[in-house]
């Protein structure tokens, strides 16, 4: 398996496909980098050089105890970038991920970055705040911390349930699919799963938007009910200088998964302008 080590000297796991231009995918929350697969290998089958890697504390990536911030997090992104040795490279960024891009382009000033995209983020914040009605009032992620605590296998299995739109209109998901991504995110540490959580629900994002400079894509399901769309990608359009914002009708959070092939040639069109 390949490693790379961070400067606090956590090992991430990577894949590395292919060659040529570096596209780079970040997954999301509880999940690890295998959620990318069909995407990474259609990229790389494309001509281009597909990197994922497990979020530190998730599937083979190391686990320690600290590091669940969004700054240690975009200095992992960094450390895969520098592993990458690449100048002009693609970062997508599923979900949560979509909060490690925008930390990546204030923290580390968009180094060696060509385009973004943001797929299902949660940017700009989470949060219901005064200054921001249309996030999600923190007793929601209060009650999931808590079910996490008291089982999280049955709190994962109805999770997935929602993050896929199981049982709406065209959302259709085996039930080996669900179990598979059920598995995933018992991979990763308690610890971890509950920082991540408390990291992607309480971190504003707002002033980092302003460090997009480069073309950016974003793509989000009018039907998301894990993060919905006029509290996350609507406000992010607005706030990113050079976004394209592609909505999927009635698609759920999981896209990757419901609207695959669309998703796959929607980014291969947007890597190759």
């Amino acid at each position: 398996m390949n490693f790379i080590n961070t400067k606090d000297n956590t090992k991430l796991y990577v894949k590395d496909w292919g060659s040529g231009q570096a596209v780079i995918f970040i997954h999301g929350w509880p999940l690890s980098a295998d959620s990318w697969d069909e995407q990474a290998m259609a990229i790389a089958d494309a001509g281009y050089r597909a990197i994922s890697y497990d979020r530190r504390g998730f599937g083979r990536s190391s686990q320690p105890w600290n590091g669940y911030d969004y700054d240690t997090l975009s200095d992992d992104l960094a450390a895969v970038i520098e592993y990458a040795n690449c100048k002009d490279a693609i970062i997508v960024g599923f979900s949560m991920g979509g909060g490690k891009v925008a930390r990546y382009m204030s923290r580390h000033a968009g180094k060696d970055v060509a385009k973004t995209a943001l797929i299902s983020s949660v940017l700009p914040f989470r949060l219901k705040t005064a200054d921001n009605p249309k996030g999600t009032e923190q007793d929601a992620f209060n009650n999931t911390a808590r079910a996490l605590n008291a089982d999280r296998a049955a709190f994962f299995s109805d999770f997935f349930d929602t993050f896929f739109g199981v049982g709406t209109p065209g959302n259709t998901v085996s039930y080996e699919l669900l179990r598979n991504m059920s598995a995933i995110a018992m991979q990763g540490s308690i610890r971890a799963t509950l920082e991540c959580l408390k990291a992607f629900s309480t971190t504003d994002f707002r002033a980092d938007l302003t460090h997009f400079n480069v073309p950016t894509l974003i793509i989000h399901g009018t039907e998301d009910e894990t993060v919905p769309i006029d509290g996350s990608s609507r406000l992010a359009a607005k706030g990113i200088s050079e976004a394209t914002l592609i909505e999927y009708e009635y698609a759920p959070h999981g896209l990757f998964v419901t609207c695959k092939d669309r998703l796959t040639q929607d980014l291969l069109n947007f890597i190759r302008q």
